[in-house]
């Protein structure tokens, strides 16, 4: 990154001071806010920032180009919405709110106002996490059958939420991250001891179509500290420790033996595995810097963030209805729904949002990311690592290659064609040398044309058919010929625009403003057509086809 983006922290309390800490070291600092004087004034004896009490005064900075929210939890869906409105992008510590709808809310809005949205979900940058993601993909632990999670501690208390919204959502993102599908029904039993309103301690019991079974127990009124995973695979099973400083992760190889027709345990000593001393809070802001950089959706996105949610409303309407299940097979936001031809092959471990439809004999492979309301044409093919924004339409013929991600509403025509090598042999492996290639949202790739690795198409671009792209290409740019050379502007709504300095789009009549070799939309509203007036000048035709 060139400039590192300046971020604004919300609170600076228990979790929010380790925030300003950190970004404070990444060089991203510029606000820090709180109520309290006393926690300000401590933060400006450490770091060379603004302190302010007034939310309003950070968010009329321009310098600030995100925030991070580390309030109490009953204050994350307002200061999110309040935040989001001001045109800032925003990382929310967890839960991002405290009712579904208010997330599903926080989630369209981030979307439909082009806004990055991350939710803290800290375990998911943890190493051990990130290597027990890698050992299940891998098969490593073989068929994984049952998870155990506790995370036991004598307070912190909270006043605002219980127990269960206060340290389940650590456990049930890191479940659902491994084990990449959402529960068909939730238990949840618990106890309230001191306060009658909140509960002091759950347990909870989820039941997954694939037949996995996982528990998480969580209590603040506990004797002893204890933060653990345990996953019991077919093959081996791995134990995440994270108050250990030395055993983080152990693998175990016990196995049952089966004497005089009886199972008897033979236990192993156990393994530990060595993980990269990465502190995950550091791993998690500097996504998020990098996020803001590139525009690229956040590992842990609001989508992500709202299945969280789901999960932990089902918690609380067992918890209420003393223990009993909650069934949630039928719920089509927890398990996307998408429509694939008998032919397609769609491989285990991709992700693929709901109302995407793929055609015959395409192929997504594992590791591929998806968005909603996808299509996809006749041979088209997904690889490894792509991330594909929502509503995204490619045409027959295409393949995109690892390296690629194509932000929402991207328009690929028939037999158009990615590169992610600058140098190709084959009998040179290369793939260690892959070159990143970002589409930006609403770019149009006419038929044929050829997209050579490394660059970045800005938004709403428009590449003729037959192109040869090798350079970036600046937002709203028409590129045709080969090598492609700029030719013009295009509109948002896909229309060439006149030759102005500030041109109107004769089709939508949208404004925009020309200069220095950029083309932005103008917040002026271009001129009204009154009845009685008839335009007479025909958009000129685009080179693509294929739409």
């Amino acid at each position: 990154m060139t400039q590192i983006p300046k971020v604004a922290v919300i609170g600076s309390g228990y979790w929010g001071k380790n925030l300003v800490r950190t970004f404070g070291e990444l060089g991203a600092l510029r606000w820090v806010c709180d109520t309290r004087e006393e926690a300000l004034a401590d933060v400006a004896s450490r770091f060379e920032v603004k302190t302010t009490t007034r939310l309003e005064e950070t968010l009329g900075d321009k310098e600030v180009k995100a925030v991070a929210i580390a309030a109490p939890a009953a204050q994350h869906y307002d200061l999110t919405r309040e935040c989001l409105l001001a045109g800032k992008d925003v990382y929310v510590e967890k839960p991002m709110a405290l009712k579904v709808r208010e997330g599903r809310e926080l989630a369209d809005m981030a979307r439909r106002r082009e806004r990055i949205l991350m939710v803290g979900h800290i375990l998911e940058y943890h190493p051990a996490i990130l290597e027990l993601k890698r050992m299940i993909r891998e098969g490593e632990l073989g068929n994984i059958q049952y998870i155990y999670s506790s995370r036991l501690n004598l307070g912190k208390l909270r006043t605002e939420e219980n127990i269960l919204w206060s340290f389940a959502p650590h456990d049930i993102s890191a479940i659902l991250f491994l084990l990449n599908e959402a529960p068909k029904r939730i238990a949840t039993h618990g106890g309230s001891y001191l306060n009658q309103r909140l509960a002091d301690t759950t347990l909870t019991t989820c039941e997954f179509q694939s037949g996995v079974m996982a528990h998480i127990f969580v209590s603040w009124l506990h004797p002893f500290k204890e933060q653990k995973l345990a996953i019991v695979g077919g093959r081996r099973m791995a134990v995440f420790d994270d108050t250990q400083a030395e055993r983080k992760l152990v693998l175990y190889s016990h196995r049952i033996d089966w004497i005089d027709r009886a199972p008897v345990a033979q236990k192993d000593a156990g393994q530990v595995v060595q993980l990269p001393a990465h502190e995950p809070l550091r791993l998690e802001c500097e996504h998020f810097l990098e996020c803001l950089a590139t525009r690229r959706r956040p590992r842990t996105d609001a989508e992500s963030g709202v299945r969280v949610l789901q999960v932990l409303e089902a918690c609380e309407q067992s918890l209420l209805a003393q223990g009993r299940p909650v069934d949630l097979s039928g719920a089509a936001s927890f398990t996307p729904r998408y429509e694939a031809h008998s032919t397609a092959v769609i491989d285990e471990g991709c992700k693929i949002g709901d109302g995407t439809v793929i055609w015959h004999f395409s192929h997504v492979m594992s590791g591929a990311s998806v968005g909603k309301t996808c299509n996809f044409g006749q041979n088209v093919v997904i690889s490894p690592g792509v991330v594909i924004g929502d509503n995204v339409k490619i045409q027959n013929n295409v393949s995109v290659y690892t390296g690629v991600e194509l932000e929402d509403d991207v328009f690929c025509g028939p037999s158009m064609v990615f590169t992610n090598v600058i140098n190709p042999r084959s009998h040179v492996s290369r793939k260690h040398e892959y070159r990143r290639t970002l589409v930006r949202r609403g770019a149009s790739i006419g038929a044929n044309a050829t997209i050579v690795c490394g660059v970045t198409l800005g938004k709403y671009c428009f590449i003729g058919a037959g192109a040869v792209v090798t350079r970036d290409v600046p937002d709203y740019a028409l590129m045709t010929g080969v090598p492609a050379k700029q030719t013009g502007w295009v509109c948002n709504c896909g229309n060439r625009l006149p030759s102005s300095p500030s041109p109107v789009c004769s089709a939508c009549r949208r404004q925009y403003l020309i200069s220095g070799g950029t083309c932005k939309e103008s917040e002026t509203v271009g001129i009204e057509v009154t009845s009685g007036v008839m335009i007479t000048n025909v958009p000129e035709r685009l080179p693509i086809s294929g739409a």
